[in-house]
């Protein structure tokens, strides 16, 4: 959508604030990891959590750099990208997990056992 406008991620307009944020978390935490901690002794789990979040954050926001910088802007993309690396590495690529249906199956008899409608299930709606 935003590559047809013009201002989408693929011309680079948005990935410069990725680096930024993740930056900026990456200087905080390192500051306030390096500061320790000051003050009421009650307060210093939260203190450690915000620095933790900090320090993640930061890891987050540098992936999302380089996704973007390397062209996967879609999920789609990124299994693309997984099943070029396969074919590039002589790997067969990936079947569908047969266990999956056999899940849903198991789960339909479940349904089934207990009385219950499996298509009415699908529908229900919270009132």
């Amino acid at each position: 959508m935003e590559e047809a406008a013009g201002g989408g991620i693929s011309d680079g307009g948005t990935q410069w604030w990725w680096g930024v944020a993740s930056a900026a978390q990456m200087g905080l935490g390192m500051r306030s990891y390096a500061k320790g901690y000051a003050g009421d002794s009650r307060l210093m789990p939260f203190k450690a959590f915000a620095v933790a979040s900090l320090f993640v954050g930061s890891a987050a926001s540098a992936s999302a750099l380089l996704l973007h910088a390397n062209g996967i802007h879609r999920v789609e993309d990124l299994m693309e990208a997984g099943a070029n690396l396969r074919a590039k590495l002589g790997l067969p690529p990936r079947t569908q997990n047969k266990n999956m249906d056999d899940s849903s199956q198991k789960s339909r008899l479940v349904l089934l056992s207990a009385g219950l409608d499996p298509g009415q299930c699908n529908n229900y709606k919270h009132s």
